[in-house]
């Protein structure tokens, strides 16, 4: 990456402060351009969703890595709830949608609950293992909540064997004017798929581990035992682990990374695969260095960017997020590792000058809340408005949820000190309520920015482009309008 003019800026920037200047391009098309990630984890897209309890979930997870990118389960949760997660993750099918479905003889509440759990916007109904309907939401108005389902779904449905070729089933699709269509193998359900869903296995590439199941990563803290949480988290199949702390450059996260490369090494020479460890956060390369020779592969860069981050506000700590990962991935090409920028995202073009600035992957939390397949329950704002709620790691919501184990005085006296946001609404964009939807924003941005500059690939993106410093009014310029003046 190069400044224009080779400017020298005198100041931290953020992702704001930063333009992109165009330059002369071989790249035809944007459908050529390769996000394959240069981390060795396996993304096939540079996205990797954050380890906050109110975005990572099983749903998130499997969505995600169908995609190409990579959810980071939260360290919170219990080890049980967690090997259940990565089960699901690993047995959900890499092209087939996982379908909701609920009995012929269920209730319609029980059908209204569930519906909001995916975008698909209906659910299968089952007689034993065999679909007889599929219900959707404006079958149940008007309804008594006691209603069985089977007086309200729909029962002449169309099916597709799994065999079907993905062309034919788009065609079924379109000429019945359907939404979604479940996919058998023989009686049983495998999977649904919709519309978009189809569009979307041609033109992205799952994230799988060798045996060909999804791709989900952990989350690890770096107190307690942190070799046996890791040897636990990668029996249970996790992909990448990831050492998180808000402070990456301590003495405790230096002494626990070995601890965790230890149990990766033995891991490795037993099952013959190595498994990437992401720590951090860091934003200097003093951390980047000292964080890489205690063995991390992948380090996380970001201090307060994060819109449920309170951190800058409460301490005055943190780094305007460019010009961190601009550092510390020159600081990690130097010592053989890579970065992932971790939050202050908003649009694309962040995702975009987070990879000009030298990241393998962005990380993504808050963006994400706001989508059907995030961890949190539907709500409806009383004015048919949806969202979910999300809430920082950090914050008293956070805290009580990471030290339920101890004594009421010691939770109490760790409520005194949180940091972050407990509550906070994020909407469903209506048109993009999924997170496949903000997917395909983000890699068409990130995809149209690479040919922009005359990039194939993230390593030729880094090389090529040039980017600019900018003012507030130079960046105001740049937003489309949505009402006239």
């Amino acid at each position: 990456m190069k400044f224009l003019n080779d400017l020298q800026p005198a100041h931290d920037l953020t992702y704001n402060d930063i333009f992109m200047v165009p330059s002369r391009s071989a790249v035809v098309s944007r459908s050529g351009v390769d996000l394959a990630t240069p981390d060795s984890v396996g993304t096939s897209i540079p996205l990797v969703i954050s380890n906050m309890t109110a975005v990572a979930g099983k749903r998130m997870a499997e969505t995600v890595a169908r995609r190409g990118g990579i959810t980071i389960l939260p360290q919170d949760i219990s080890l049980a709830a967690l090997q259940d997660m990565v089960s699901r993750v690993k047995r959900a099918h890499t092209v087939f949608e996982t379908p909701i479905t609920v009995d012929v003889n269920d209730s319609v509440s029980t059908a209204l609950a569930l519906l909001g759990k995916r975008s698909h916007g209906a659910a299968v109904v089952l007689e034993g293992h065999r679909p007889v309907g599929i219900v959707a939401e404006k079958d149940c108005l008007e309804v008594d909540r006691f209603t069985p389902i089977h007086q309200v779904m729909t029962s002449e449905i169309v099916t597709v064997d799994k065999e079907t070729h993905l062309d034919s089933v788009f065609e079924t699709l379109s000429t019945r004017h359907l939404g979604m269509v479940p996919v058998l193998d023989g009686e049983h359900l495998a999977g649904v798929l919709t519309r978009k869903g189809v569009l979307r296995s041609g033109l992205y590439t799952p994230a799988v581990d060798p045996d060909g199941r999804l791709m989900v990563g952990a989350a690890v803290g770096i107190n307690g035992d942190v070799g046996t949480k890791t040897r636990e988290l990668l029996e249970a199949g996790v992909d990448v682990i990831v050492l998180d702390t808000a402070h990456g450059h301590q003495e405790r996260m230096i002494e626990a990374l070995p601890l965790a490369v230890a149990a990766r090494d033995e891991f490795a020479l037993r099952t013959g695969r190595r498994i990437q460890i992401a720590a951090g956060n860091v934003v200097s390369a003093a951390g980047t260095r000292d964080l890489a020779a205690a063995g991390a592969d992948i380090l996380k860069v970001g201090v307060g960017p994060g819109a449920m981050c309170t951190t800058r506000m409460m301490t005055g700590v943190g780094r305007p997020q460019f010009s961190a990962v601009l550092e510390c991935a020159a600081a990690a090409r130097e010592a053989g590792v890579e970065v992932w920028a971790d939050g202050g995202v908003k649009y694309p073009r962040d995702v975009a000058l987070a990879l000009a600035a030298g990241a393998a992957s962005v990380m993504v939390g808050s963006w994400f809340a706001g989508t059907y397949e995030s961890a949190g329950d539907l709500v409806s704002d009383g004015e048919g408005r949806l969202y979910k709620e999300s809430f920082g790691m950090a914050s008293a919501r956070a805290v009580q949820q990471r030290t339920r184990h101890q004594s009421a005085f010691e939770r109490a006296r760790a409520a005194l000190f949180e940091e972050g946001i407990s509550h906070s609404r994020m909407y469903l964009d209506p048109h993009r309520p999924g997170v496949e939807d903000l997917i395909d924003s983000i890699v068409s941005g990130v995809r149209s920015a690479f040919s922009y500059a005359g990039a194939a690939s993230i390593a030729e993106f880094r090389e090529r482009v040039i980017v600019g410093v900018q003012s507030a009014a130079g960046y105001e310029e740049g937003r489309p309008r949505e009402v006239s003046w």
